[in-house]
């Protein structure tokens, strides 16, 4: 019988990631380049145009394979993927907004005969009303083939190589960037000192501006009297930061605090721009809040039965019958006649 298919499709925006800085983007099967200049090679496309502008290029499909490949071409704008902020590229089905939109090959579908390759030529049409600033994406060779996985289920995947496109629109440069959202989580052992303390530190990074962003993130934590705690500069923050994308990102801290109260504080910086946002923590640990909780419990039920019996002894009791009074005759005095 045969196994079902499932397309993965998200596995797309995965490829292109591993495209090195310095070189072509390629999967080992074929690649998606520039088509080289007089001067030297060009990893990846940057063009600059304005508003209203015509840009056109060349973009070459590499087949390394034996056998011929065929592909879908198409534009495509890139975003930041939410698991680690890396660079990826929109679907065929998804809306497009920036190059996406306005990139169009010459072609939408190559046959590439295997050991060669095809060069096809692409437009770019800047609206006359574009937003000025960075508008990053990429040109995408898509093999609409669904290839099937090892394993006992069968899966189907679509790979997909983009050779990417920097736009830059002319006009005001807002480089602007925004620290949300930080969280403090906390893993503590039961009993003070036996057992490690581990916390998590979450937070949201958004690029608010038109520029793309290389973000540097410091993290600071102060506990009690403002004793430091922690001091570090991350490096699990994306390098390239896309225009209006937000990335939640986290940062563990090992041997944090078990018994203290304090607060984190995450100041990120970018070209011109610097940003801070924070959050208050108190660690302690379960056996603490165990007996502190314990503790509330008791005594909110000895205040009830307190005031319960201040309520019995001031109540009012039962009340006394009136004594029987006897009615007052005036005694009238006798008459003396003369």
């Amino acid at each position: 019988m045969r196994k079902p298919y499932a397309l993965l499709l998200p596995l797309l925006p995965l490829l292109l990631l591993a495209a090195a800085p310095a070189r072509a983007a390629d999967n080992g099967s074929w690649s998606v380049q520039p088509v080289s200049s007089a001067v030297a090679a060009r990893p990846y496309f940057h063009v600059s145009a304005d508003r209203g502008q015509t840009i056109e290029d060349r973009v070459v499909v590499v087949n390394k394979t034996d056998e011929p490949l065929t592909f879908r071409l198409y534009a495509a704008d890139a975003y930041n993927t939410a698991r680690d902020g890396g660079f990826a590229v929109r679907t065929p089905g998804e809306r497009m907004r920036g190059v996406g939109a306005w990139a169009e090959p010459a072609k939408d579908r190559v046959t590439v005969p295997g050991r060669k390759s095809v060069t096809v030529p692409f437009t770019i049409r800047v609206p006359a009303d574009a937003e000025p600033g960075d508008h990053p994406g990429a040109i995408v060779a898509l093999d609409e083939r669904v290839e099937r996985a090892d394993g006992s289920v069968a899966l189907g995947v679509r790979r997909a190589v983009g050779a990417r496109v920097y736009l830059q629109v002319g006009g005001p440069r807002l480089p602007a960037l925004a620290v949300e959202d930080v969280r403090f989580g906390h893993e503590r052992p039961l009993v003070p000192g036996f057992g490690d303390s581990t916390a998590t530190i979450s937070y949201t990074l958004r690029n608010t501006g038109n520029v793309t962003l290389d973000p540097k993130v410091e993290l600071r934590a102060r506990g009690l009297f403002g004793r430091t705690l922690l001091a570090r500069d991350l490096t699990a923050v994306p390098s390239e930061l896309l225009p209006g994308q937000r990335v939640r990102l986290t940062e563990p801290w090992r041997d944090a605090p078990q018994l203290d109260w304090g607060h984190v504080t995450l100041t990120a910086s970018a070209e011109d721009t610097r940003e801070s946002a924070g959050a208050s923590f108190l660690a302690l640990p379960w056996l603490v809040v165990a007996v502190a909780f314990l503790a509330g419990l008791v005594g909110g039920v000895l205040l009830v039965r307190a005031r319960r019996g201040r309520a019995r002894r001031s109540g009012p009791g039962r009340p006394s019958r009136p004594a029987r009074t006897t009615p007052f005759r005036r005694r009238s005095s006798p008459s003396t006649r003369p």
